[in-house]
C-alpha cells in the first residue's frame, strides 16, 4: 500500500473514513467507481496514519463520527466533507453544491443523524476493509 510519502505531487484529495461501517465502505467504493484518475486516496479513521492526521488537524481521534477530507493541508469533516466529494466527482454530483446555501448548522445536523445510526442502519463489520491487490495504491498506511 502507499504510504504518507508516496502520495508525490500531485496533492490527491485524501478520505479518511470509517473503516468498519458498511455505509462508509460503500461510499469508499463509489468513489473509486466514479474516480478513474485516482485523485482520491483512502485512509481508515481507525489506521496509525488516519489517527496521526487527525491529531494534526486537532479532530479528536477517538471520535469516528464523520468522514474526513484533506484538500491542500485543509480539513474538511460532515457535511462539508460531503460535498466536497460530490464536487471533485464532477458531472450529476455536482449539483449537490447546491447544498451549501443551507447552514452549515442545518447541513451538520442531518450529517448527524445519520452518522450517529449508521450501524444500526447499515451494519459494521468486524475489522477494516481490506483493499483487493489492484485497489492497494489507492489506500494510504503507515
Amino acid at each position: 500500500m502507499g504510504s504518507p510519502d508516496s502520495l508525490g505531487n500531485h496533492r490527491p484529495i485524501l478520505i479518511l473514513f470509517d473503516g468498519v461501517c458498511n455505509l462508509c465502505n460503500g461510499l469508499v467504493q463509489f468513489i473509486i467507481r466514479r474516480d478513474p484518475k485516482g485523485k482520491f486516496k483512502f485512509a481508515s479513521l481507525q489506521s496509525d496514519v488516519g489517527r496521526s492526521l487527525l491529531t494534526k488537524f486537532n479532530i479528536d481521534p477517538d471520535l469516528l463520527h464523520s468522514i474526513v477530507v484533506i484538500d491542500h493541508d485543509v480539513a474538511y469533516q460532515r457535511s462539508d466533507a460531503a460535498l466536497r466529494i460530490a464536487n471533485y466527482l464532477g458531472g450529476v454530483w455536482k449539483i449537490l453544491k447546491a447544498f451549501n446555501i443551507l447552514p452549515k448548522f442545518f447541513r451538520d445536523t442531518i450529517y448527524n443523524v445519520i452518522a450517529k445510526n449508521r450501524y444500526r442502519i447499515f451494519g459494521k463489520k468486524d475489522s477494516c476493509m481490506i483493499p483487493t491487490p489492484e485497489l492497494k495504491e489507492r489506500f494510504i498506511e503507515t
